[in-house]
């Protein structure tokens, strides 16, 4: 049997207050933390405590994933590093919001949402057809933070 503590502290991620979530980002990435969710928070902390315990993408993973880049780039390395979407959680990422004791779950896609099965061509409209009132998508899944601007 071992005595790995990463489980342990990948499960505490789930209890951890947001403040705190916010400065393990700090400390595991040097920058500060996006302003999405916080199971996002939660999901990209797990993977880099993961990372940094027992190594990252092997060197030939790494080799392969450049090539692809430079396929779609042509190898012009500014545009590498340009995302158009780039306030914009990345493909596949899931977003949760508990309404009224209802967990919702919507993953973002290529060309906008998904939600119960269907394309949505933005947050908002989801918001309103869990709601039945009008909504800013980005801040009812927690994407946005008008607080925070202020």
């Amino acid at each position: 049997m071992t005595n790995d503590p990463i489980p342990a502290r990948l499960a505490a991620l789930k209890t951890t207050p947001t403040p705190e979530l916010k400065q393990q980002w700090r400390d595991l990435f040097a920058t500060e933390p996006p302003p999405f969710n916080r199971r996002y928070l939660e999901s990209r902390l797990a993977y880099r405590i993961q990372e940094l315990a027992y190594g990252g993408l092997k060197p030939e993973t790494i080799k392969r994933l450049e090539r692809l880049g430079e396929e779609l780039d042509g190898g012009d390395r500014r545009k590498r590093s340009i995302r158009a979407d780039r306030d914009r959680p990345i493909t596949g990422t899931r977003l949760l919001r508990e309404y009224q004791g209802v967990e919702y779950v919507v993953t973002v896609t290529q060309t906008g949402f998904d939600w119960q099965g269907g394309p949505y061509q933005s947050l908002s409209a989801i918001a309103r057809a869990i709601t039945d009132t009008r909504w800013n998508g980005w801040t009812f899944f927690g994407l946005k933070n008008y607080r925070r601007a202020a």
